[in-house]
């Protein structure tokens, strides 16, 4: 046996050597692993346990109903239905070409409605769904649901759309709901709205009406959900669920009933309406003819469709009753009469001569009545609609006291309602002109603007809260949301404006002859009850000029003109006389006269809304009472009574 040398000794110390630091280090990279392990599968385990769980569960956002809008009564205006939809999320479906392909093989759709899915995919994230196609039936439903193994990522799911019940009788007042565009977000009235329902591709948010102005109470809170999912994306199972808060309730101080029969007595023209609450402000019925259906809006208008609302002359789409800025003509007397006497520029049984006609500067400014009245008080002035005697009282008080009357009683003033595009209407006075046009008024302005032309601009709203002013003596306001989730809102009623009352019972007076006196100018829209006596004013506004050859020659009757060239014609009244309570405007664009073309309907919604229906027949001049009995059966006939009183579903 070999005797080990001291070579081997040192051989073996260095084999044992290196041996302990690859031990050593073996073990400490087995330490550093069960450390690292332990770590993991003990000191973070929840914080990797929740990574796990978000690979596999899913959150959605859940839209709220949206809140629902009634009128003074509880009938439904707007509500939401059942809407059954086929929605695709991008991250869980996969191929998009094969799993569109498979659900066009079970489910007929529409191939646009498949590019533009597939355009919205390409704009959201790919945890976002995006629907497919929407108000499909049950049967699609149950063909997708049965074949879901088949259609990651794809899925139908139920969701509220919204309806109109009444269709076209309150589009201009509630509006319409519709997909929220690049624009409301950028530019429209949502720039800065964080609010991720917003996101949701076709999300419905409000265009115009209560629907636009109170989007943000109607709207709610979004809710939540959890599901499963497994590997291939397919929804497993829901995990929880956290409902969304509703939107508010709305009641309107709408009247449904008098709001259809309003629209269908305007049927045929080019016109606006207002009835107003003297004691409380509340908006009765606003209604604007031609109207349009909104549910077309919320299930996708055609072209064709939209197309025609854009062409017609009679501008359907606009809501002339808030919007319309009309000259108001002869309406606009009660103010520039307030004005003079308030001025004590004019006394009440002074008289004024009418030739016909009033020289000015050179400038002759005719009456409508060629031959002029005579010598006339302020009370024939109103009842006989004589201009010159307001051409001569307004160049004693001046314009800017008109124009300050005017606001007083709510022109050129901008009136805070929910509703779109609201006119302000124009109340001019010297300053005015100059910072509008650079120029001086002119004696010729005050002369026009004193029997309502000119500059001088109002809506029909604005004429019916001066009326309610006239019949009352307080700054009525004019609302139209009477409660929010039942709280109720504050009351337009007003205070007193502090004006003479001698002045106001003495041009009262005047309105009630305008109608009730053989001589006045609406002596064709009178009633014959006590309880239902109407005092009004008559209005026809040019909307062209006269030359001095046409007036030789004759004036044109508005019958031989084009319809686009013909007057404006205004009416407004309140009623009951002795015990008012509610002030009307009706505006019928290119009607003619204001006397016999607006008297009447005015005359038909005043009754309608002092007996809450159609009024007795005895309430018309007996010579009245068949055409009247054969236009209320008609009307009947275009606005059926189908609303009912309705609570959320």
């Amino acid at each position: 046996m070999k005797r080990p040398t001291r070579n081997d000794a040192l051989i073996q110390r260095r084999f044992s050597r290196r041996a302990m630091v690859l031990g050593g280090l073996q073990a400490g990279v087995v330490g550093v692993l069960g450390w690292r392990m332990h770590s993991m599968q003990v000191d973070h385990a929840d914080e990797f346990r929740m990574l796990a769980e978000e690979n596999r569960i899913n959150m959605r956002i859940l839209p709220p109903a949206r809140g629902l809008v009634f009128d003074r009564q509880g009938v439904l205006l707007a509500g939401n239905e059942q809407n059954y939809r086929i929605v695709i999320t991008r991250e869980d479906a996969g191929d998009i070409d094969a799993a569109f392909a498979r659900l066009t093989r079970l489910v007929e759709i529409d191939p646009e409605l498949v590019a533009r899915a597939k355009e919205e995919m390409a704009r959201r994230s790919p945890f976002v769904p995006v629907t497919i196609v929407e108000r499909v039936s049950w049967e699609d439903v149950a063909k997708v649901t049965a074949n879901a193994p088949a259609l990651p990522g794809i899925t139908a799911e139920v969701g509220l759309s919204r309806t109109y019940p009444l269709g076209s009788d309150s589009a201009h007042v509630v509006g319409y709901v519709g997909p929220v565009s690049d624009y409301d977000l950028t530019e429209g009235y949502l720039v800065g709205d964080d609010d991720p329902l917003l996101q949701i591709p076709k999300f419905q948010v409000g265009k115009t009406g209560v629907e636009a102005r109170m989007e943000h109470q109607l709207r709610g809170a979004a809710g939540t959900r959890r599901i499963e999912v497994n590997a291939l994306g397919r929804v497993m199972r829901e995990l929880d669920r956290e409902e969304g808060d509703a939107g508010s309730d709305i009641q309107l101080t709408i009247d449904a009933n008098l709001q259809r029969y309003v629209q269908a007595r305007l049927e045929g023209e080019s016109a606006a309406a207002v009835v107003l609450d003297v004691e409380t402000g509340d908006i009765r019925a606003l209604a604007s003819s031609p109207s349009f259906d909104p549910n077309l809006f919320v299930r996708g208008i055609s072209v064709a469709d939209y197309n025609d609302l854009l062409s017609n002359d009679h501008v359907p789409l606009s809501g002339k009753a808030v919007s319309g800025g009309y000259p108001p003509g002869s309406t606009f007397k009660l103010v520039t009469s307030l004005a003079a006497l308030e001025a004590g520029e004019v006394e009440p049984e002074e008289t004024i001569w009418c030739g016909g006609y009033t020289d000015i500067s050179g400038i002759r400014f005719h009456c409508w009545r060629s031959g002029g009245h005579g010598n006339v008080t302020f009370h024939e002035s109103i009842k006989q609609s004589c201009d010159c005697y307001y051409y001569e009282a307004s160049q004693r008080v001046g314009i800017d006291k008109i124009a300050e009357m005017a606001r007083r009683f709510g022109l050129g003033v901008r009136h805070e309602l929910p509703l779109s595009a609201i006119t302000s209407g124009i109340a001019p006075d010297r300053a005015w002109k100059r910072e509008r046009y650079g120029e001086d008024w002119r004696i010729g302005d005050t002369v026009n603007a004193s029997i309502g032309q000119g500059y001088v601009l109002a809506s029909p709203l604005q004429l019916a809260v001066m009326t309610a002013r006239v019949a009352t003596g307080r700054s009525v306001t004019p609302r139209l949301v009477h409660t929010i989730d039942g709280i109720e809102q504050p009351s337009g009623a007003g205070e007193p404006m502090g004006l003479n009352e001698n002045n106001l019972r003495r041009l009262r007076a005047a309105m009630f002859d305008v109608v009730n006196h053989q001589r006045g100018t609406g002596y064709g829209s009178r009633t014959v009850v006590d309880e239902a006596k109407i005092a009004g004013k008559s209005g026809t506004s040019q909307v062209r000029r006269i030359t001095p050859e046409e007036r030789a020659r004759g004036v044109t009757s508005n019958e031989d003109l084009p319809w686009n060239r013909r007057d404006h014609a205004l009416f407004v009244d309140f009623a009951p006389y002795d015990n008012p309570r509610f002030a009307v405007c009706v505006v019928v664009e290119h009607g003619g006269g204001g006397s016999s073309v607006t008297g009447p309907i005015a005359r038909d919604i005043t009754l309608q809304a002092l007996y809450d229906g159609d009024p007795p027949l005895d309430v018309y001049p007996s010579n009245l009472r068949g055409r009247i009995a054969e236009q209320q059966e008609h009307i009947r006939g275009l606005a059926p009574q189908g609303a009912t009183a309705t609570t959320r579903a």
